[in-house]
């Protein structure tokens, strides 16, 4: 059974979502702030983190920040502002995805059941354990990606990305295709959201992210990922 940790500090809004994730079949912890949030997350165990970007004490952006610096657990922002910037720093911290208050539950289950289908062993197209091109290294049985001899850790999409552009070195991909296949059909949300994780993609993978060499925008079209571009 997966379970889900909400961390939301409005308790009717966090008891409807328990009842109706239950109802479903998975297992679900309640945190009403953010302090308590995360000690509960720490406790480990948990598939997926349903976390509220406004919350008392240690805000969401903290909890997802420190939740990125050694965990890939799947974390989906619960915002109330509908403005473009929440939901981008959001995505900054490491989110996987965001859904703005109010929300209709069935979207909510929905976006929820793809990040974990996304997250299960064996999801990703095409066959072998190993990709490699030129210093970047993918182990996907591990879920691992190594960079000039060095691990590093990523979150899920990102790890979906790099292993596209794995896959298909220098060719130009398009925005629509690169959205499609990451998400599996299962997106929502503005095209924006995949330049976010470009971005930080970069960051952790090029030299200089300001000037990237590896992941190359293709204006009109999407990005291209070049063999020979220079290592961190």
């Amino acid at each position: 059974m997966q379970k889900i940790l909400i961390i939301e500090d409005e308790r009717p809004l966090a008891e409807a979502v328990e009842f109706s994730l239950e109802k479903e079949g998975y297992e679900v912890d309640i945190a009403l702030d953010g302090e308590s949030g995360w000690r509960m997350y720490e406790g480990g165990g948990y598939d997926l983190i349903l976390l509220d970007l406004m919350l008392p004490g240690m805000d969401g952006m903290e909890i997802c920040r420190r939740i990125r610096q050694e965990s890939v657990t799947p974390v989906i922002m619960l915002t109330a502002k509908d403005s473009d910037i929440d939901k981008i720093l959001g995505l900054e911290m490491g989110a996987d995805d965001y859904v703005t208050k109010p929300f209709n539950m069935r979207e909510l289950l929905a976006r929820i059941r793809a990040v974990l289908r996304r997250v299960k062993p064996g999801e990703s197209e095409g066959s072998g354990d190993r990709l490699q091109v030129g210093d970047i290294y993918i182990d996907r049985e591990r879920h691992e990606v190594i960079v000039d001899g060095a691990v590093v850790e990523m979150p899920l999409m990102e790890y979906r990305l790099l292993e596209l552009f794995l896959r298909n070195p220098g060719k130009a991909l398009a925005r629509e295709y690169l959205l499609n296949k990451a998400w599996e059909g299962d997106f929502y949300g503005q095209t924006k959201t995949l330049d976010v994780h470009i971005r930080r993609l970069r960051e952790k993978i090029e030299k200089d992210a300001a000037k990237p060499q590896r992941i190359i925008t293709v204006r009109g079209v999407g990005y291209r990922f070049e063999e020979g571009g220079h290592p961190r």
